[in-house]
């Protein structure tokens, strides 16, 4: 089986110079709100073919003008031909980072992805990776009747069930002892028993984020995007 949904994975600016071959589609990571201007930095002044251009706020940002960030991700976007621009902004909404994204969304005139919080008409929405407890169908749901871009993760979580309830937490570990798999939820587990708590410790492996993809494909999402440091390149059975 292969995987037909374009899986872009985000790259740093050395990791594009010094990458061979690259991956079939890189993501240019990733142009930031400059701290002298009211524009960007770390615009790219070259880039291969199907890269898709991100836009992040490691940067937060202040004072910076709407119609001068979209005219400068305008220029690149049509330079190099991109497939679109994913705004991976981490930072808690605030009111001039949601006007930039309204006004994205409205002037960009390109494809464009945005974060739930940040979602406007006209754009595609970026959801974060798939919690490896919830079935892949019921997490797209809610924006069913949206175009969906999807983050590419191999992280799973801790789940912690007592008496009081569950609570989670990120899982990067994989060296378990008695591992299972859980086809329906694409994942791998280890089950740990303590004196009042069991622990469920999950992740994905490239190969079941390969079948994650498939479903996702199956069930209309056409991009993904995940880290070329986390995945190396597209995951393959």
């Amino acid at each position: 089986m292969s995987i037909a949904i374009r899986l872009n994975l985000a790259m740093t600016a050395s990791e594009l110079t010094r990458t061979t071959p690259l991956p079939p589609s890189p993501a240019w990571m990733a142009c930031h709100f400059s701290p002298y201007s009211t524009g960007l930095t770390n615009l790219p002044t070259r880039l291969p073919p199907e890269t898709l251009l991100i836009l992040n706020d490691r940067t937060p940002i202040h004072g910076h003008e709407p119609e001068r960030v979209c005219r400068e991700l305008q220029g690149v976007l049509q330079r190099f031909q991109s497939p679109g621009l994913l705004v991976d902004f981490q930072n808690p909404p605030c009111p001039e980072s949601q006007a930039l994204a309204s006004y994205l969304a409205a002037h960009l005139g390109l494809p464009l992805a945005l974060p739930p919080e940040y979602w406007q008409e006209g754009a595609a929405v970026f959801l974060p990776p798939v919690p490896t407890d919830v079935p892949l169908e019921a997490y797209l749901q809610k924006w069913a009747s949206r175009e969906i871009w999807l983050e590419a993760a191999l992280e799973g979580q801790n789940i912690t069930l007592t008496r009081e309830g569950a609570a989670s937490s990120p899982n990067r570990r994989r060296d378990f002892d008695h591992i299972h798999e859980d086809k329906a939820l694409h994942c791998h587990y280890s089950i740990q028993e303590l004196p009042e708590a069991l622990v469920f410790h999950t992740w994905r492996t490239p190969e079941d984020l390969t079948q994650l993809l498939q479903e996702a494909e199956a069930l209309d999402v056409h991009t993904a995007v995940g880290l070329y440091q986390e995945l190396g390149s597209p995951p393959s059975p």
